[in-house]
């Protein structure tokens, strides 16, 4: 089966980017400090990065990190989605205009102009012809940015949430929860590395009580 997967780093103060995010500068003031996890020799947190790189049948992305990531500092042939493993899924990008230009071309790139909604859509097709090819279930991850993992959340399209809590406080940033619909959350793992805590919970589609 596949699921719909908001996976995101997010500092111990709630932040997804440090302060002052933007063009050449995309997590921030300190924000790289939320990402050493991905990026570290580790063993099990290479395994976490691999692992969850290869279960992703299509990523959705909204268009301030599509700028950033094909942006001439973002991704190249060493480092792209997955960190060093550099996987290769579909890529839906959330966005009012498609792009004049794409540098990385070797994607696979689909823009939808209708909203977040029809962007997952669109991505759980990809990732539902993705698993009958390979005879596996993969799932759709919400790779961000934080507004868009934020509206997924409150639009109750998010079946698992996927935190790397890392061991910092920015103080002010891109905040991935600001209030919306309360939702009730079930703990599926809760896994301490070096480097961050991944804690993995089922999304529900009420209210909490």
């Amino acid at each position: 089966m596949t699921h719909i997967v908001a996976d995101i780093s997010i500092s111990l103060d709630g932040y997804v980017t440090g302060p002052d995010p933007g063009p050449g500068n995309g997590l921030g003031t300190g924000g790289e400090a939320l990402h050493v996890w991905a990026f570290s020799d580790d063993p099990e947190e290479r395994r976490i990065v691999r692992e969850a790189t290869a279960r992703s049948g299509a990523v959705v992305l909204g268009r301030r990190l599509f700028d950033i990531v094909d942006g001439p500092g973002g991704w190249d042939d060493t480092v792209g989605y997955g960190a060093a493993e550099v996987g290769k899924p579909p890529f839906v990008v959330v966005t009012g205009a498609e792009p004049e230009s794409v540098r990385l071309t070797g994607l696979d790139w689909t823009f939808v102009t209708t909203g977040l909604a029809d962007a997952v859509t669109v991505a759980r097709e990809r990732a539902e012809a993705a698993s009958a090819d390979r005879g596996r279930d993969l799932d759709v991850v919400l790779m961000g940015g934080g507004t868009l993992v934020g509206s997924a959340l409150d639009a109750g399209l998010v079946d698992l949430l996927s935190l790397h809590l890392a061991p910092v406080v920015l103080g002010s940033g891109t905040p991935l929860f600001t209030g919306g619909t309360p939702r009730a959350l079930v703990r599926r793992s809760a896994k301490p590395t070096p480097n961050a805590t991944h804690l993995e919970y089922e999304v529900g589609r009420g209210a909490s009580g």
